[in-house]
């Protein structure tokens, strides 16, 4: 591969620099605040896919003194075939100068070759004391394309727009917190225009961060199936003496299991919302859902769960599950995981007849205790008995997946997963309908899959996901 170029991005203090440094790194660790002075030092920040930088931003300080350094430089300055010499005299002469740090600092990477992304805050009016600034850039001779990015409600980009093209060779609208993934790679593909060292290796760039979101999103996918087949077949077991079980009630007994059945659900779920998430490079995520607090609207196990996420009767028909959907998992909890050793079940069907899942229709996972050799006996809770349970999982999962996916490295708000307002895998075909029906029977059986159900059930949850994709997609 080329020479990975370097872009500076520059602009007066607190207009949105480290957001689209943040976004264009995929670094959510970049910080970021309101105030102003918040990165004082230059950072470079290289962007790698397989170990390949393909490019590297530098988030620098703000402008602080720019017309003063305008006057020095045109006061040292024959005439406009020493500009770029002149900018460099002025970092060399003023470094270690603390009128001049924050110039020195942002100015450093230009002279050394690097690009210009300047930023302003295209919800403030244009002033004309960023004149200073964008003629100081120019000096400097290096490709420069302009990013209006507004942080307010209120839109001056047409001013600024008139006013930057004037310096700049490309100015676009840039919102570094919701810009989509292909406005990424317009930025790339406008600077390869700029200069014609940088064409070949932004080009390799864009193919490589395409090519790198499509296994992403194959790797989620992975990890979305894998999860779904622990949590289906996940199975509590406890081991008692005889003496224990003597003194501890079939009731008394059913509730620990439960508990602890339900805690390892929860936090497999978690477990897999981290996985997706370092996944795409989202190590600092907040939630909005306390993760503690089992009993909100946002828990797994909570009745809008189960409102948004199950699927209907209609479409279980078409998934080869059919109208005895219910009496088959009834059935299902009489006979799953025959007896542990000779012993008959003692504790029955404690949590299984009478009452049900979620508290609509949806049996529990049953209570079993069977007898052991040399005087014990072992207790088991689970496998869930409903393949709803694994449309909860798998739908909670891929909008989760969906909203990381989408999500930009320079946002700071808490992520806020809405449930759907429609049932979005009514668009699956009826091959992946069929593949995962089958695949959540099995697990919840706790029958194995071999490598063609496992590549298959893999693939019908990326089908899931790319079905999700465009239902939010035609949503908005």
């Amino acid at each position: 591969m080329s020479t990975a170029p370097t872009f500076a991005v520059v602009g007066h203090p607190n207009k949105g620099k480290s957001s689209v440094v943040a976004t264009l790194s995929q670094n959510d660790a970049i910080a970021i605040a309101l105030e102003p002075g918040t990165t004082r030092k230059r950072q470079a920040y290289p962007l790698s896919v397989d170990g390949k930088i393909l490019y590297t931003l530098v988030d620098t300080p703000g402008f602080q003194r720019p017309r003063r350094v305008l006057e020095w430089l045109e006061a040292h300055s024959v005439s406009a075939s020493d500009h770029a010499e002149t900018v460099r005299a002025f970092v060399l002469q003023h470094q270690g100068d603390g009128r001049f740090t924050d110039e020195c600092e942002l100015l450093a990477p230009l002279i050394e070759g690097a690009g210009i992304i300047y930023v302003v805050d295209g919800s403030v009016p244009y002033s004309s004391e960023h004149e200073a600034e964008m003629t100081i850039l120019r000096w400097t001779g290096q490709p420069s394309l302009a990013l209006i990015n507004s942080i307010g409600p209120d839109d001056y980009s047409a001013t600024w727009q008139a006013a930057l093209g004037q310096f700049f060779q490309v100015v676009r609208k840039f919102d570094a917190v919701r810009a989509p993934f292909e406005q990424h790679l317009s930025l790339l593909r406008a600077f390869g225009q700029l200069e014609p060292d940088w064409e070949k290796p932004l080009d390799e760039a864009t193919h490589y961060l395409s090519a790198q979101r499509e296994q992403r999103r194959h790797q989620a996918a992975g990890i979305i199936a894998t999860a779904l087949q622990d949590m289906m077949s996940f199975q509590e077991k406890r081991t008692l003496t005889l003496d224990q079980a003597a003194g501890t009630s079939d009731s008394t007994l059913a509730d620990q299991l439960r508990q602890r059945w339900y805690q390892h659900q929860r936090q497999r779920e978690q477990t897999l919302r981290v996985e997706i998430e370092h996944l795409y490079q989202h190590k600092q995520i907040r939630r909005q859902e306390a993760e503690l607090e089992w009993h909100s609207d946002h828990d797994l196990f909570s009745e809008d769960s189960r409102k948004h996420w199950a699927v209907s009767r209609r479409y279980l028909a078409t998934a080869g599950f059919g109208a005895g959907a219910v009496g088959g998992a009834g059935l299902d909890a009489l006979t799953l995981g025959s007896s542990l050793g000779t012993g008959a079940l003692v504790g029955g069907l404690i949590g299984a007849a009478g009452s049900y899942f979620y508290g609509g229709k949806f049996a529990l996972p049953m209570l079993k205790i069977g007898l052991l050799q040399d005087g014990l006996k072992t207790a088991t809770f689970g496998p869930v008995q409903d393949s709803q349970f694994g449309y909860v999982v798998l739908g909670r999962a891929v909008d989760h997946w969906w909203h990381i996916s989408h999500r930009n490295h320079a946002g700071r708000d808490l992520l806020d997963l809405e449930p759907a307002d429609h049932h979005w895998l009514e668009g699956l075909d009826k091959k992946s309908r069929q593949v995962i029906q089958k695949t959540l029977d099995k697990c919840r059986k706790q029958q194995p899959l071999d490598d063609s159900q496992q590549y298959k059930f893999h693939a019908a949850i990326e089908q899931c996901m790319a079905v999700y994709d465009d239902w939010r997609l035609n949503r908005t």
